[in-house]
């Protein structure tokens, strides 16, 4: 019986390896390389089959989880949360935003965090469970379709049992560096001056990079962690998948961005 479970398993490792090479972006991965070699054999030109095969070979690398997991791990692995919070000495929990859609439904009425922010919003209130300070939600409106941050999470927090006096919200900002400019003249104004920043990892470097910058010293307090720190090898992270192309690109975003504002301070 043993033996015929571990052989279903194996089947459908094997059926997903397969499925990944006909549907996006594995069927153009495919394509190109086909593209490429008929390039070469019909000697019209083998310098551009050279070139096809590079730049697919290069998409193919940016597609699989085998990549992904070690420049995502890299990047997540840059802060660590601290051992010991509660001696921290902190005196505020500050947790950015990331996205909320305004018009789907939810159990308190409209609105509803995005997958990220929702992970920084569950660390965030256990933070505040544990070591009973305020919440400072930054986060406002980035387009006109989409939700107003700070208000959808404060009215979250409520729902979960938090206070409202605990709740202090910053609803201006629309990227990363308002984010740290609009917090750090909220503490001045409250006299804070330890924040706990709660983030996404992969988000963690770029944020106190910007809050250093406004003059501010957090404690980083990463979650919403995408990869396992240790991760283990098997065939199927080298099937091109659509999920390992956005974790890849948004690696890169993360370095182009916190690169930008190390240079430009914006």
């Amino acid at each position: 019986m043993k033996n015929f479970f571990e052989g279903v398993v194996n089947l459908v490792y094997l059926l997903k390896f397969g499925a990944s090479w006909i549907l996006p972006p594995g069927i153009f991965i495919v394509a190109f390389f086909a593209v490429s070699i008929y390039a070469w054999r019909s000697r019209h030109d083998p310098k551009l089959a050279l070139i096809i095969f590079s730049l697919t070979f290069a998409f193919y690398l940016l597609c699989i989880g085998f990549v992904s997991e070690k420049i995502l791990g890299s990047l997540e692995s840059e802060y660590s949360p601290p051992s010991d919070i509660e001696s921290s000495g902190a005196d505020v929990i500050i947790m950015l935003g990331g996205g909320a859609i305004p018009d789907v439904p939810d159990v308190d009425g409209p609105g509803a965090l995005c997958a990220s922010p929702a992970n920084r919003l569950l660390t965030a209130v256990r933070l505040q469970r544990k070591l009973n300070i305020p919440i400072l939600l930054s986060g406002g409106q980035v387009y006109s379709d989409t939700g107003a941050e700070a208000k959808i999470a404060k009215k979250i927090l409520i729902s979960l049992g938090v206070d409202e006096k605990d709740i202090i919200i910053e609803t201006k900002s629309i990227n990363t560096t308002q984010n740290a400019k609009f917090s750090a003249e909220i503490l001045n104004e409250k006299n804070l001056h330890k924040p706990i920043l709660v983030t996404s990892a992969f988000h963690m470097t770029r944020s106190v990079l910007n809050f250093k910058q406004q003059g501010v010293e957090v404690i980083p307090y990463p979650t919403d962690y995408l990869v396992t720190p240790s991760p283990v090898f098997h065939y199927t992270k080298l099937r091109p998948q659509s999920e390992a192309l956005i974790a890849n690109v948004m690696v890169l975003q993360e370095r182009l961005r916190t690169f930008v504002t190390e240079i430009f301070k914006i």
